[in-house]
């Protein structure tokens, strides 16, 4: 499945990194105890974040395990993590790379997580390259948000067309037809038990953050947009006021983790 594999930039989200906290839909805090508790995960054990941007899983296991690393290529993102936990998480240690130098993550792993980055990687060497730091009874979990078809969610609609105007967009490769899913690669891995869940939430966000979740996106970036940047995000801005409430956006956010482990 080589022609499914999206070819490797290091700086991808040069420019988003920035953005990305305030812009992205946050996991569920109940997820990570869910998933800590069908994992087995407990203070004796080592997790290894994968892509993991400013940290937003790493530190929400880091209560949950032993020690943590968090990996990522972005320096941007690490640094935005790293000053973030500054003073308050002590287990969780940085590193830049990506899924193709695990080497500098040594194993083993008890868990290892990715939270919207699978789609980046080389997902069948990954998985391989996973094999071998993933202890015996440890799993993998992919992590995400959807938006459920609910009223709340009906601005989606317009803030997706603006997004696309502005960078001639529409759906990304792995979310066109005949892109193999993640769950393709798992069946065929060894890490092939697999076991989804989601929490869903009501929730309500500045307007202000339209911008910065927009931003935040690889593709509709600073760094991508260049000078049309402000463009952009002065449609958004105008845009989200006249969705909001005393400032405010509701949205219906369903987190979700894919948890992997290996075939008894």
């Amino acid at each position: 499945m080589h022609e499914h594999v999206v070819p490797f930039q290091p700086r991808r989200f040069e420019g988003a990194a920035p953005h990305y906290l305030q812009g992205r839909p946050p996991y569920a805090a109940a997820l990570f105890a869910r998933v800590a508790l069908l994992t087995g995960l407990g203070l004796r054990h080592r997790v290894l974040d994968l892509g993991c941007g400013p940290g937003q899983l790493a530190t929400g296991f880091a209560c949950f395990a032993g020690a943590v690393i968090a990996m990522d290529p972005e320096p941007d993102m690490l640094a935005i993590g790293a000053a973030r936990i500054q003073g308050t998480v002590t287990n969780v240690s940085f590193v830049q790379g990506s899924s193709y130098d695990l080497t500098a993550a040594p194993g083993p792993f008890h868990l290892v997580t990715i939270g919207r980055a699978f789609h980046w990687m080389d997902r069948t060497d990954t998985l391989r390259r996973l094999d071998a730091l993933v202890s015996a009874p440890g799993a993998i979990a992919l992590f995400g948000d959807l938006h459920p078809d609910v009223p709340e969610n009906a601005w989606l609609k317009e803030y997706r067309a603006i997004r696309k105007r502005h960078t001639g967009l529409d759906q990304p490769r792995w979310r066109q037809p005949g892109w193999p899913s993640h769950e393709s690669f798992f069946l065929a891995s060894p890490f092939s038990r697999l076991e989804r869940i989601g929490i869903l939430e009501r929730r309500s966000i500045p307007a202000a953050r339209l911008v910065d979740r927009v931003l935040s996106m690889s593709t509709s970036s600073r760094t991508q947009l260049g000078d049309k940047v402000a463009d952009l995000a002065n449609e958004m801005t105008e845009f989200a006021e006249t969705v909001s409430a005393d400032g405010m956006i509701d949205e219906v956010v369903e987190t979700t983790a894919l948890i992997a482990t290996r075939a008894i």
